[in-house]
């Protein structure tokens, strides 16, 4: 009898699953790549920063609203309104007449988009069996390796020969098969109607609404305004937050603590640091964009090496030392980099680099995945998945709003990049190394992840 993924029993579920992963990520790899295009088209330069943002503060609450309902209702319920946002969201971009209502439409998607995610980690955790999702994990890892490598390039190629608005309308059909696709196969995975209703959609907007303020005070450095948008959103948002996310998580009390907590500190000094490899390689090294591409393509490329090295092992070493040595590759990592900003070594170091951190992440980024779903309460994996990409997203948007704050700061000061972005890194890198001792709380018995 066939045991694997592409089992009878588990075919159409992965097929449909990996579809929507990739058209997620060609999505966010090709609005990134035509950017500049649009704004040149539309206008509303000042707005460009909100076009990412307005989706990525959107999808902070579409991931935790969907976690709630698949709880209670099963995956296919907030799967199919999520790719229905989604859907129109595009549709709305694509005809924009103005940045505002682009902008808009970008909230539309990333609050549909939040489903996906959701819905993939209750699907991984009721559905498969436990030998089967690091195999998993791995495989929607990859799923980001082709539009990583040809994502960028097709999209730019579109929307030259094209126009920009094709990228956008061009992506509906992939949306619509792979959604189908997917949608046919989650009816079968149920809710539980009888769970108690957790009230989360206010908290939700209240830690989506106070990560944007706070965001805005970094970013607007003035003396009166700064601070008290700063505070504001620090007074609204992390109430809420410590209600979203496990008891004990700002203290590691715990394995999913710790590993909820692990999440959100690894996106941070990750993606804190590869924002500005481009930066760094062409800006301020005077190098190619074709070698910062690179870069980047070699981490993506480790990313999805990393997560294959966890399928592989991690039932015979555990969880915590797979994210114990990810923290350490990173760390070690950024602190490349820092030497090819420093300009005493050839540029070119950049490729291996970044490839060592990108291993380092797809070997923690998998694991911890896992950790959170073996500690996930019966009935509550919508719940508690959703608290781990929370933690995802916070990382992510804080690291990187920080990064911009410092870069900013340092231009204004000296008309240099160099001294931000080694600021950047030096957080980065220090976080990565706190989150070796947070890791050693995820000590999991073996046992326990073969069930």
């Amino acid at each position: 009898m066939t045991f694997g993924l592409l089992d009878e029993r588990w075919r159409g579920l992965t097929a449909g699953l990996v579809l929507n992963v990739t058209f997620v990520a060609f999505e966010a790899l090709a609005i990134a790549t035509i950017m500049p295009l649009v704004v040149a088209d539309l206008g509303g330069v000042a707005l460009y920063g909100w076009v990412f943002s307005a989706f990525l503060l959107a999808d902070l609450v579409g991931i935790v609203v969907a976690g709630e309902l698949a709880d209670r209702f099963g995956p296919a319920v907030p799967f199919g309104a999520g790719l229905g946002l989604f859907a129109i969201g595009l549709l709305i971009g694509g005809l924009a007449p103005s940045m505002p209502v682009l902008v808009g439409a970008r909230a539309i998607q990333g609050f549909g988009a939040g489903a996906i995610p959701a819905v993939a980690y209750v699907v991984i955790g009721r559905t498969y069996p436990d030998a089967l999702r690091p195999r998993m994990f791995a495989v929607l890892s990859t799923a980001w390796v082709v539009p990583g490598i040809a994502g960028p390039a097709l999209a730019a190629f579109v929307a030259d020969h094209v126009g920009w608005r094709s990228v956008f309308l061009g992506l509906l059909p992939l949306v619509l098969v792979a959604g189908s696709l997917a949608l046919r196969e989650l009816r079968s995975v149920p809710g539980n109607p009888h769970r108690v209703a957790r009230r989360v959609l206010l908290d939700a907007v209240r830690v989506a609404s106070g990560t944007g303020l706070a965001l805005a005070g970094l970013q607007a450095r003035d003396v009166v305004l700064s601070p008290a948008l700063l505070a504001i959103g620090l007074g609204l948002g992390i109430p809420a937050l410590r209600k979203l996310l496990p008891a004990g998580t700002f203290r590691a009390n715990g394995a999913l603590p710790a590993a909820v907590l692990s999440r959100g500190i690894l996106t941070f000094a990750f993606f804190a640091a590869d924002v500005f490899v481009p930066l760094t390689v062409t800006t301020i090294r005077g190098e190619s964009v074709v070698l910062s591409g690179i870069a980047l393509t070699a981490g993506t490329i480790a990313w999805t090496t990393g997560a294959w090295v966890q399928e592989r092992t991690v039932f015979r070493v555990g969880p915590a030392p797979l994210v114990r040595n990810g923290f350490l590759l990173i760390a070690i990592g950024i602190a490349a980099m820092v030497v090819v900003l420093s300009g005493a070594v050839p540029a070119w170091l950049c490729v291996p680099a970044w490839g060592i951190a990108g291993l380092g992440i797809g070997m923690a980024y998998s694991s911890i995945s896992l950790t959170v779903l073996r500690h996930a309460p019966t009935g509550s994996e919508g719940a508690t998945a959703s608290s781990m990409q929370l933690a995802d997203i916070l990382g992510n948007a804080l690291g990187t709003g920080l990064g911009a704050v410092a870069v900013a700061a340092a231009v204004a000061g000296s008309g240099n990049a160099v001294i931000g972005v080694a600021v950047t890194d030096g957080l980065a890198a220090g976080l990565a190394i706190a989150g070796i001792f947070v890791a050693s709380r995820l000590r999991t018995p073996n046992a326990a992840l073969l069930g």
